[in-house]
């Protein structure tokens, strides 16, 4: 790679969304039914990445390998268990979920304000449970095979979304915090797109 294309921005962005991948990581490895359960930075990694990568491919490619590196290493680790996926069930839900919440990440930080972050950020909650607990409820035993089995399904996961939406909300306010921060005092990390 030659120096004239190489793009500091988009080392510093995949920096900072591995490092707060890692601690998903971390959190996760002493126990794996911890309180902590859902307190996680993919909402906030899938909106920075959305908000923050020029290219569409970047934007999308980048965050869905950390969740996936991420994913791996905890189900190799905390979560292993006796069957051989390579990832756990239900996986295509969460991945198909991250992607939309890149989307609005995309959509709604065209132009950052901390308005636009609440509101892509409870935007980002409501993809996850809608769509990740449609997988949960789907073919379920657990839940009738009709709409108020959904509603008990969505209405069982409160708490994990709660959990869900604090991590999106302080992971985010740090990687954009922190970002903003950075871009003002280096101005070689700006770019057009704001």
């Amino acid at each position: 790679m030659s120096l004239k294309n190489f793009n500091p921005r988009t080392v510093v962005l995949l920096l900072f969304i591995l490092s707060i991948a890692m601690l998903r990581v971390v959190i996760n490895l002493n126990d794996p039914v911890s309180p902590l359960a859902n307190f996680s930075p993919i909402g906030a990694i899938a909106l920075f990445g959305g908000a923050y990568f020029d290219k569409r491919i970047k934007a999308f490619a980048l965050p869905l390998l950390v969740l996936f590196v991420s994913d791996l290493i905890l189900r190799q680790t905390v979560f292993r268990s006796s069957d051989k996926q390579i990832l756990y069930s239900g996986w295509y839900w969460v991945y198909g979920s991250f992607a939309l919440m890149v989307i609005a990440g995309r959509l709604i930080l065209k132009k950052l304000s901390i308005s636009r972050f609440l509101l892509s950020a409870l935007v980002c909650v409501l993809i996850h449970w809608l769509l990740t607990d449609f997988g949960v409820w789907i073919g379920s035993k657990m839940y009738a095979q009709n709409l108020s089995g959904y509603i008990n399904c969505l209405t069982s996961a409160i708490p994990f979304e709660l959990r869900f939406m604090s991590g999106t909300l302080i992971y985010g306010a740090t990687l954009f915090g922190v970002f903003e921060w950075m871009q003002k005092m280096y101005p070689i990390l700006r770019t057009s797109k704001l």
